[in-house]
């Protein structure tokens, strides 16, 4: 008798080791793969950002802000168009419907810009709303981002910036420190004879 259960389990135990390694062809057919459904073009974060910023409406500043003759004459001053900048970027200036404002387009940020008087004489445009600066010089210009802190467009040059920034290369630079030739030459004295 303990032969025969002996054998029984034995035999149990083979048919089960036989059903854990039978071929993959006896197991049920899995089910098909869902087919996947199309992916949608979803936008990208600088073309969701694009589209924000000029959906955006830029107020014009308070009407009842007037512009003093100063700032008037400043806004004379600038150059309107597109200014190549380094790195392949580029600003562009338009003047707007009211005088002494700019429309100042850099990529996707645009402010409304109007000038403001400046110590040194530089051509200041700012726009206090967004905390935007645009400096101009005699040889180039920059676009700023107060808020942030950080230079937007740097080294932008306008053709008449480009060809006094040219000028400056071929004429030697002047010493304020030092007299000038004229000054430096002793004056001739009478000889007593």
């Amino acid at each position: 008798m303990k032969l025969l259960l002996a054998s029984i389990a034995i035999a149990s135990l083979s048919v089960a080791a036989q059903a854990q390694t039978a071929s993959p062809a006896a197991k049920p057919a899995a089910k098909p793969a869902a087919k996947a459904a199309p992916a949608k073009a979803t936008p990208t974060k600088a073309a969701k950002a694009k589209a924000i910023e000029v959906s955006t409406p830029l107020e014009e500043n308070d009407p009842s802000d007037k512009l003093t003759p100063a700032e008037l004459e400043i806004a004379k001053r600038v150059y309107v168009g597109e200014i190549k900048c380094e790195l392949g970027a580029k600003v562009v200036i338009k003047a707007r419907k009211r005088e002494g404002y700019f429309l100042v387009t850099h990529g996707i940020n645009r402010f409304v810009m109007h000038p403001v008087e400046s110590r040194t004489g530089a051509i200041r445009l700012e726009d206090t709303a967004r905390g935007a600066l645009f400096l101009q010089i005699a040889n180039k210009s920059m676009l700023m981002n107060q808020k942030e802190g950080k230079r937007l467009a740097d080294e932008c040059q306008s053709p008449e910036q480009l060809k006094f920034a040219e000028d400056m290369k071929t004429r030697p630079a002047i010493n304020i420190l030092e007299p000038s030739p004229a000054a430096a030459a002793p004056a001739a004295t009478p000889t007593a004879q």
